[in-house]
């Protein structure tokens, strides 16, 4: 039994990178769907996952902008949020968007944090109804694994210039300095994050603490605590864009299939291994 499972393994293992290429292939020689959809005057864009890199979104939402004949953009949001810069990224990208095209930021999951950050400066924000809102704070953590280490006799050997190089070690406790230093990192981020927030929804900073502190809302709470403007789901959003857009016949521009096939390849375990690597960082 186990001889015939590990024939198996090897057997997919070597005629893995064969089987890819055939299935890319397929897909490259399969009508493109783009192609059908040149006169689309409506576009989705999706915002998934932790946010670690902004690269593809903001590509999207160029050619969105740029693109004369879409005249409305959705982003379809269903993320925890993710690192302070490519939220950051994707933030003042759709600020830029929606000062030539309605764009309406659509909470189908998790719009919380980086994610929310990354929504704020939409023509409309506008929730599932079992929608979670909000998370307005900032984290940085790291791991203490001195005592594991000290139990399997593992020593660390460091050369650095710069008292705080070392900063957010995963070696041993961090020092009251090196802990402040790092506090002053996500007080900044906060601020800035808190800053935004108010200036996008018209929202007072010095009652913070009512809608960010990091609170979690449902889409009813963060409708009444003003980070919201709507509660519907998709179908009423799409009819909602498609009468902000002046559209009298939507044609949705359709995602390209090479992309969502490898999008589906890369999956979740890309980010992981992505954020694993990348060590310590504040994220929203």
């Amino acid at each position: 039994m186990f001889k015939s499972i590990g024939k198996i393994i090897k057997w997919i293992g070597e005629h893995f990178k064969g089987m890819l290429f055939l299935l890319i292939v397929v897909f490259l020689f399969m009508p493109n769907s783009s192609k059908m959809t040149d006169n689309a005057n409506l576009q989705e864009i999706e915002l998934t996952g932790p946010i670690m890199n902004a690269d593809k979104v903001l590509e999207q939402i160029e050619s969105a902008q740029k693109n004369k004949n879409i005249k409305g953009v959705l982003l379809n949001v269903n993320s925890p949020g993710g690192s302070v810069p490519p939220s950051i990224e994707i933030s003042y990208a759709i600020r830029e968007l929606q000062k030539h095209k309605p764009v309406i930021a659509y909470a189908s999951g998790i719009m919380a944090s980086g994610s929310y950050y990354s929504s704020i400066y939409a023509s409309k924000i506008i929730a599932n109804p079992g929608a979670i809102v909000g998370s307005i704070g900032v984290i940085m953590q790291s791991a203490d694994l001195s005592e594991i280490m000290n139990t399997l006799g593992v020593k660390t050997q460091i050369v650095k210039q710069g008292k705080f190089k070392e900063a957010g070690t995963k070696t041993r406790q961090w020092t009251k300095d090196e802990r402040e230093e790092l506090e002053t990192l996500t007080k900044d981020a906060y601020e800035l994050f808190i800053k935004d927030v108010a200036d996008a929804r018209g929202l007072d900073v010095n009652n913070a603490k009512k809608y960010a502190d990091a609170h979690i809302f449902s889409a009813k709470r963060a409708k009444e605590a003003g980070l919201i403007d709507q509660i519907a789901v998709k179908s009423e959003v799409k009819k909602i864009l498609i009468k902000d857009a002046n559209v009298t016949k939507a044609v949705w521009k359709e995602k390209d299939k090479v992309d969502s096939f490898i999008e589906k390849i890369k999956g979740e375990s890309l980010i992981k291994v992505q954020n694993y690597f990348y060590g310590l960082q504040a994220t929203l």
